[in-house]
């Protein structure tokens, strides 16, 4: 089975490859949209593709393309982020007065970078960084990357898990040409959908009062702008439940009275992850 991703051998969601697929071949693409066109050509079987990150938020590219892509979600999987500082071979804490990574990698390891007065330069990716300081071969630049980037890029790493957040954790969906919902009472399941209401007077709380009517947990809803148009809102959300339970079919039944479009992207088995979501009862 090959899968795609976006990013240069030893990025996150390279890792999250392995960890999640074991025997599955690794597929680097240097955008979403080839990662996407891969899976749609048949080019891959899947894509692990990340959503959201706990620090960062969410991967704004991913919302405006996934709904057109015509592909559907049949999985998810969360991944914890850690951060390496490494350098060229025989390099030292003390000779570092520069290091690249990904924006959003830099922005999670403030403090190792303040802490060692070292400036930041800003990369297309975290793998990318290290296979760059690698080829430059100068001591006096380094990278922040994962593990797997430092080994396959012949890396010493000078500073291990330098993130500034401990929870710091990517959530990934595994994309498919095909839905293959998950069977209904097979376990926890999350259904996600995408959505625009009609242009009435409060018909997004109309079609959202199904969800608290009939007790269904609504864990994500997020509003994205469609074709640079303020007023053409599109939503995405994560339900628990399969679109065949009761409660969950009435909710839908009226959201989509309110919508004038309306799409299931995936029906999945909720990664055990989720089990830390729910707040303790006081």
């Amino acid at each position: 089975m090959k899968i795609a991703f976006q990013g240069e051998p030893g990025a996150n969601s390279h890792i999250a490859i392995v960890n999640a697929y074991p025997d599955a071949e690794a597929l680097a693409c240097p955008t979403f949209e080839d990662a996407l066109a891969a899976i749609t050509s048949g080019e891959a079987d899947l894509g692990m593709i990340p959503i959201e990150n706990s620090v960062a938020g969410r991967v704004a590219d991913i919302h405006h393309l996934l709904p057109q892509s015509g592909l559907f979600i049949v999985g998810e999987w969360f991944e914890p982020i850690h951060h390496q500082l490494m350098a060229p071979r025989g390099a030292r804490l003390a000779d570092i007065k520069t290091v690249e990574s990904h924006v959003h990698a830099l922005g999670q390891c403030r403090r190792i970078i303040r802490k060692l007065g070292i400036k930041p330069v800003v990369s297309g990716d975290t793998a990318g960084s290290a296979r760059i300081v690698s080829e430059r071969g100068d001591k006096s630049c380094a990278s922040i990357a994962s593990r797997l980037a430092a080994e396959i890029y012949g890396l010493d790493i000078l500073a291990e898990d330098v993130e500034d957040e401990t929870h710091n954790t990517t959530r990934f969906v595994v994309l498919a040409r095909e839905a293959n919902w998950a069977k209904q009472g097979s376990g926890p399941l999350v259904t996600t959908f995408v959505f625009r209401v009609r242009n009435l007077p409060a018909a997004l709380y109309k079609a959202m009062g199904g969800f608290a009517t009939n007790g269904v947990n609504m864990t994500k809803l997020e509003s994205y702008m469609v074709d640079g148009n303020f007023f053409a809102t599109q939503f995405y959300a994560d339900v628990d439940g399969h679109p065949d339970d009761r409660n969950l079919a009435f909710a839908l039944e009226e959201l989509k009275f309110f919508s004038r479009e309306f799409r299931i992207v995936g029906v999945y088995p909720g990664h055990p992850f989720r089990a830390t979501f729910s707040e303790k009862q006081e």
